[in-house]
């Protein structure tokens, strides 16, 4: 029986229970009668863990205990018989970790133990000796083997071995580092198991002692919160009563039957999250919901229960109470300044918001904020549009990956030839810190004459314990150094060895960073210069990816036997090195100093970057660092911006470099104990020194690169030794990625979403108040702390000025006269259509929106978008304008949309006429609507137009909206239009519109999903709901806006706006993007929105197709509008296309599912009501869950619901509203801000109906009329040629879906259509995307063969590569790609090939063509190769 069967029938139906354990099967279970405990046996073929099987038992025995007094599980683990049992305990450790842990608690101080599995034996390295009795006393060694006999049937062998102690210190040095050691793993633990340092829970504060008699103002809900305060992380099942308290991150409302409301808050005080449900009554949920929005911090009261439907625990509500939120203050007379802080820009990393951040700082008092991201500086804007107005100074920096350009292959050469002594060594370690770890082997080789003269090799005794991880990898034994030589002879005889030669190593500063250390704590000199082999193997084998002494000695045929011992190492090195001595010879390398010379710098995208802090001390430094940003990211892009060190030398003017975190090259040469000379070097491009502290390090010491916490502070106490040598500042930063330490959670499952296995407990990195920080740093001394953490931090924030990183201003493209060009160009087209004098109506309404136009500066805008449209229009693409650009007459009377925003009106053709008449706003929606008509004056048929759209919705009753004309140009013309604003600007001038993606609700989602499942978390409901919300809007990548183009003016430079780059870094993409999102500078410079749409597409064809040009068909043709409607017009019933009642399948912006039941409720039969629909179908929450609504309860009517958002401005001043005020709420409404309390109260005083204000309140994002018209126009074009042009429409719909076509299924005949139009409906929700676009295809499918068209089969000659094609009367052919499998090269290849006469055979296609034999298959089985042979025949004629 399956393990989620049995779970399903006793109610633990949880979807991530079962999952974890659906590979699991009950082998047996067995009820001990007399205890009425039931064992339940397990098999599982994976390994699970025991606190996995411990929380199962504890579930099922909520369900089954009593009537039984307990459940035990008992897993065996199948299949393991052929896996080694090295890999076995890699998986199954944690069980036998935890027996040991749970004999010795003491032993939760450290993260883990060693272990080594060799044969049969598992070792089991224990800290102290009374560890090792206590384990054997307590014959643990014996549980461990029974248990793994048990579970996993194998015969073990356990070993317990105390480390060896550390004779390199004295005795009371040894007792205060382990003591210190201990505490601070002990700290470690312990922040670990709390988050943060958490408050204890306070009983109730002064505030809530009130007399019983009197009510407490903070009391929301219930009588009070009188219980036990308990954290969350503390609740189990077993709590009853208690209180807790936190802030609301999340809540949810269900309507009930019974007319209550079932409330869910979702609360955490950062322990934890817990799920709190109420039910509320009319008369309590307004005072609730208000008291409980989200950000909301309370005390809560209730019952903690098992949910029977999420078997979780949750909190029954009994009382609520708002309470102050106690947050961690900066209550130091003198406050530090954070100079390193990351904000959400830093990609998939920091999850700190930046207004955030400074809003932090501002409440701790800080005078300034240093913003330092990682290679990007794409938070800028954000951070000044935070800091604007307030006191506080935001210092604008990154923090970059730089690489150092300028590095010589060799450094400090001699002149000598390859004939000097070098010797070529390799050392093993017991780890790799150069002061906490200690050399066990030392192999060299002497060269000289370029020959091998003798060779030097000894095990050399560390004094200390060697790892069993070393012991694996080098096969070094404690034993076998036990009667080695000491350091001190071993160093004295290889140094003697080593005598007046030049030392050679495989990644050499490692190892003689090692030696020098050594030679120094022995007292002996070491004045050696060094030669790379893995520097000279980078330029030598430049074809290699990876330069590993084993790889490179493999490809050179070198033997390599014994790798990681030192001795054989030093062998293999010293061959590669005469190997390589021979390649440089042949280059033309005769001495030493001649490699620099002849193959130049090293290969900077081979080398790891450091990081660096680099700011912007003022304007010039802002647009330096601007341009650096650029240039690491369009030049030299390597996984990271890299940075060139040389290029930042030439744009130092300006900047302040900082040396940054644990990854930057000045601690990374503290560390590995570079020599005072190199030290120097790099601290020369360095202004000021960073030390951080230990929690941000502590990486280092688990991961065994530093030896204790001891050496990470003698390294930050040697970073300030050499700020006070040098003269440079050293601060204490604190390489911010939370704001808060719980955030580190936030980070840990955004970081195990880029690397799998990633450690759970990461560093916290938060942001620190000034005691904090000055307690971090008390090992220095609190002089020393106090300067580096107080004096400096503030000294350095006062180098830098105040500056802004984009221009206050608006800067559009200069174009000389086009003021009075758009005037000239609007009146001329004007009298052209209205005649001269203009009607009244006309002159005033161009006159009021020139003046608004030319006044605010937006002349330019409309003269570019002109040209863009005109351009378009030459090469035969129609362009339609989108966004409320159709409000202007102005851009109607300059040609650059064709929406007449006017009210309706007549305009009489003829020439000598001119005759015009006009009705009142509101009279029609639209004048295509008005009554045919001829003109009194001449007699000649009135033109009908104008949409009744006020010029407002476009610039604001004061100009004070920002403008922005959208277009839709053909996708197919895109590329070319875009061509063309870069010919029309000048290169250099036009950049696509950048934007950043960010981690949405539900990847993030997955992310803690994945993170819980995989690290066996058990995780809530509530927590992963906290988590998820902790992880959103963090970037995950940069884009490009589909048509957005920003114009920067001839006389600026980009970089006075914003750094650029590639769409994602993606250099194919041959697109150069803003490096800011293009909303934060949009208002700064001109941003044309260029689209592709399929609609000026689709018309193209349509044109090309059937030779009538598309603006002559009318707009209020009856055949036309009946298919919003009925099916009457197409010759077919609804009965032949599955009961679809309405002609309007395949017409854009009509024809999906949802628009086409909006058509049957609402039956459209004007221009009009299309517009009204087509707002409602565009908008968010505006037809669904509001306006169909209303219609369906017949509380008002299509033509009364809100649709488009001039709908809003209009009724509202017709109400009597003041136009500024309608504008406003228009405004709000729209973007889904709602209504304001004055907003509301001014609605209400004017007799608004209740129905409209809630409808405005529902509402998330609406269309403007003018973008609904423009549509709707073109749609109604296409769908006059789907009425009198059938082949033409199809064959142009199916052109622009041909990636989702299968003409092997279409021409299979209508039932197989049908039949897998069924099959896809019956999916639902399971149906893929590709799918679903299938389905669409398929029911036009339908529709055509009902109307009697069909499809030919693929002709080899006639077909087009991707178009369909018009056959003949009812019939279309298909072109090549609508085959499944031919890609569009291929069938361009056949189309090719054809122009040189026919194929002779399947063969011959193949040859001439880049066709697969597969899909040669499939095209002779469609029918396309009819008569074709499979070879080429012999013809001797």
């Amino acid at each position: 029986m399956k393990l989620c069967d049995f779970l399903l029938k006793i109610g633990l139906d949880n979807k991530n229970l079962l999952e974890e354990f659906e590979k699991i099967t009950i082998e047996k279970s067995v009820l001990d009668k007399n205890t009425q405990v039931c064992t339940i046996h397990l098999l599982s073929d994976e390994i699970i863990m025991m606190e996995r099987l411990t929380r199962l038992e504890d579930k099922i025995k909520r369900k089954l205990c009593p009537p039984l007094e307990s459940i035990k599980l008992e897993c065996r683990f199948t299949g393991l018989e052929k896996r080694a049992l090295k890999d076995i305990m890699k998986h199954y450790w944690p069980n036998i970790k935890k027996i040991l842990y749970t004999n010795v608690p003491i032993l939760y101080v450290h993260d883990d133990l060693e272990h080594m599995t060799s044969g049969d034996c598992l070792k089991i390295k224990l800290p102290e000796e009374y560890i090792h009795a206590r384990l054997i006393d307590k014959e643990v060694d014996k549980e461990i083997i029974d248990m793994v006999k048990r579970q996993l049937s194998r015969d073990i062998r356990v070993d317990f071995e105390v480390a060896k102690k550390n004779l390199n210190l004295d005795s009371w040095d040894n007792v205060k580092k382990i003591i210190e050691n201990i505490d601070l793993e002990l700290e470690d633990y312990l922040s670990k198991v709390e988050s943060e340092v958490i408050e204890e829970p306070q009983e109730e504060d002064d505030g809530y002692k009130l007399d019983k008699d009197h009510e407490d103002p903070r009391m929301v809900y219930g009588n009070d919160v009188r219980a036990d305060l308990v954290s969350i992380s503390d609740i189990n099942e077993n709590f009853r009563t208690v209180a807790i308290e936190g802030e609301i991150f999340h809540t949810e409302e269900v309507n009930l039957r019974s007319g209550k409301s079932l409330y869910s808050i979702f609360l955490t005080d950062t322990t934890g999250a817990l799920l709190c449900k109420l039910q509320l009554k009319d008369n309590n949920v307004d005072k609730v919901k208000k008291a409980t929005k989200i950000g909301s911090y309370i005390r809560v009261k209730g019952d903690i229960v098992v949910s029977s439907y999420t078997d979780e625990i949750e909190m029954t509500v009994t009382g609520i109470r708002s309470q102050e939120k106690k947050s961690r203050q900066d209550d130091a007379p003198e406050k530090r300044v954070e100079l390193h802080a990351h904000t959400k820009m830093s990609s998939m990393d920091s999850v700190v918001g930046v207004k955030k951040l400074i809003n932090r700082a501002l409440e701790w008092g800080h005078k300034a904020i240093a913003i330092t991201d990682h290679g990007v500086v794409q938070a800028f804007p954000d951070a000044m549009n935070a800091s604007n107005g307030k006191d506080i100074k935001v210092i604008y920096g990154v923090e970059a990956y730089i690489v150092d350009d300028d590095l010589d292959i060799v450094q400090n050469p001699n002149d000598k030839d390859f004939n000097q002594r070098f010797v070529v060594f390799d050392i093993e370690t017991t780890g790799f810190s150069v002061t906490g770890d200690n050399i066990t082997e030392i192999g060299a080789v002497l060269l000289e004459d370029g020959q091998i003269k003798d060779r030097f090799s000894t095990f050399v005794n560390p004094k200390m314990d060697i790892p069993y991880e070393v012991q694996e990898l080098t096969n070094i034994t404690n034993d076998m150094v036990e009667d080695a030589l000491g350091i001190e002879e071993a160093l004295n005889k290889f140094m003697d060895f080593a005598k007046d030669s030049i030392l050679v190593a495989h990644n050499a500063d490692f190892d003689t960073g090692f030696i020098a250390q050594k030679c120094s704590e022995v007292g002996l000199d070491y004045k050696h210069e060094k030669l790379d082999t893995l520097l000279l193997a980078r330029v030598l084998m430049p074809y290699m990816k990876r330069f590993g002494l084993d790889r490179l000695t493999k490809a050179l045929s070198i033997n390599l036997s014994g790798h990681h011992r030192a001795v054989n190492d030093a062998e293999a090195t010293a061959q590669l090195f005469l190997r390589f001595i021979a390649m440089m010879k042949k280059d033309g390398v005769e001495k030493l100093s001649d490699i620099n010379s002849v193959y130049g710098k090293i290969d900077h995208t081979k080398l790891r970057p450091s990081h660096a802090t680099i700011y912007a001390q003022n304007y010039q430094g802002l647009r330096n660092l601007y341009e650096l940003i650029s240039d690491s990211h369009l030049n030299h892009f390597y996984r990271q911006p890299l940075m060139l060190k040389s290029l930042i030398k030439e744009k130092r003017d300006g900047l302040i470099i900082g040396s940054a975190c644990s990854s930057g090259e000045l601690f990374n040469a503290i560390q590995r104990n570079k020599t005072g000379e190199e030290i120097d070097k790099i601290l020369d491009f360095y202004d000021f020194i960073e030390i951080m502290p230990l929690d941000n390090l502590k990486y280092l010491v688990e991961s065994g690169e530093i030896k204790t916490f001891e050496e990470l502070k003698n390294i930050n106490k040697k970073l300030v030794d050499l700020g006070n040598q040098s003269g440079k500042l050293v601060v204490a930063t604190g390489d911010v990625h939370t704001l808060d330490a719980h955030e580190r959670l936030y980070r840990s499952v955004l970081k195990y979403s880029q690397i799998p296995k990633y450690k759970k407990d990461i560093e916290s990195l938060h942001f620190r108040t000034t005691d904090e920080m000055l307690e971090e740093f008390a090992y220095l001394g609190p002089e020393t702390a106090y300067r580096v953490v107080v004096e400096n931090s503030n000294k350095i924030a006062d180098m830098f000025e105040s500056i802004k990183p984009i221009p206050d201003k608006t800067y559009p493209p200069i174009i000389d006269g086009s003021k009075e060009e758009l005037r000239r160009m609007c009146f001329d087209k004007a009298e052209r259509i209205y005649g001269n004098p203009l009607p009244e109506i006309v002159e005033k309404r161009l006159n009021r929106e020139l003046n608004s136009i030319i006044g605010n500066g937006y002349a330019v805008m409309y003269i570019i978008a002109n040209k863009l449209v005109a351009k378009s229009l030459s090469d035969g693409y129609l362009v339609g304008s989108r966004g409320s650009v159709g409000s202007s007459l102005a851009a109607t009377m300059s040609d650059i949309t064709e929406v007449n925003p006017l009210p309706a009106h007549y305009i009489c053709p003829n020439e000598a006429c001119k005759y015009s008449e006009f009705f009142g706003i509101g009279e029609y929606g639209s004048g295509i609507d008005l009554p045919d008509k001829k003109c009194p004056k001449c007699g000649s048929q009135l033109i009908k137009e104008g949409q009744d759209i006020p010029f407002e919705v476009f610039l604001g009753f004061e100009g004070d909206k920002e403008p922005d004309i959208d277009l839709n140009f053909s996708g197919t013309y895109q590329p070319t239009i875009h061509k063309y604003t870069e010919e029309l600007f000048g290169q250099g001038y036009t950049f696509r519109a950048g934007t950043i993606g960010t981690v949405q609700e539900k990847t993030a989602y997955g992310y803690v999903r994945n993170f819980s499942k995989e690290n066996h978390l058990d995780l809530t409901n509530a927590e992963m709901t906290w988590l998820t919300k902790g992880c959103t809007e963090v970037k995950r990548t940069s884009g490009q806006h589909p048509g957005g183009v920003m114009v920067i003016p001839h006389n600026m430079n980009v970089h006075d706006f914003t750094p650029v780059q590639y769409p994602a870094n993606d250099k194919s993409s041959g697109v150069i993007t803003t490096h800011f999102d293009y909303h934060s500078i949009s208002g700064r410079i001109l941003k044309l929105d260029i689209l592709g749409h399929d609609g000026p597409t689709i018309i193209r064809m349509l044109e090309d197709m059937t030779g009538i040009k598309i603006t002559d068909i009318p707009l209020d043709d009856p055949a036309t509008m009946s298919l919003f409607t009925s099916t009457k017009a197409l010759g077919i019933e609804p009965e032949d296309i599955d009961g679809t009642t309405v002609g309007s399948m395949a017409i854009p912006e009509f024809g999906t599912k949802f628009t086409r039941q909006m058509l049957v409720d609402t039956k459209p039969t004007t221009f009009a009501e299309l517009v009204r629909i087509a707002g409602l179908s565009h908008g968010t929450d505006v037809w669904l869950n509001n306006a169909q609504d209303l219609v369906r309860a017949n509380v008002v009517g299509l033509k009364e619901v809100i649709s488009t958002r001039d709908d809003i401005m209009n009724y509202l001043i017709f109400m009597g509203l003041k136009p500024k005020r309608a504008f406003t709420i228009m405004e709000s409404v729209r973007k889904g801000k709602g209504l304001t309390k004055k907003d509301e109260e001014a609605m209400l005083e004017n007799e608004v109906p209740d129905w409209y204000i809630s409808s405005c309140k529902k509402i998330k994002y609406m269309f403007p009329k003018a973008h609904a018209v423009a549509y709707v126009m073109t749609s109604f074009r296409i769908a006059y040629c789907k009425v009198n042009y059938p082949e033409a429409f199809y064959a142009t719909y199916f052109t622009t879906k041909v990636d989702d076509f299968d003409i092997e299924l279409i021409t299979s005949g209508i039932d197989k259509v049908k039949a897998r139009l069924g099959q896809i409906k019956e999916l639902g929700t399971k149906a893929t995307t590709k799918e679903n676009a299938q389905y669409t295809i398929l029911e036009v499918v339908v529709e055509m063969y009902a109307r009697g068209i069909e499809f030919m089969h693929i002709d080899l000659y006639e077909s087009d590569a991707r178009d369909f094609k018009i056959y003949g009367p009812k019939k279309i052919l298909p072109p090549m790609i609508s085959l499944q499998g031919m890609g569009e090269n291929a069938a361009l290849s056949v189309v090719e090939a054809r122009k040189d006469g026919k194929f002779l055979s399947k063969e011959d296609l193949i040859k001439r063509t880049k066709l697969s034999k597969t899909v040669v298959e499939k095209l002779s089985n469609h029918g396309s190769l009819e008569g074709m042979s499979e070879k080429n025949q012999l013809s001797f004629f």
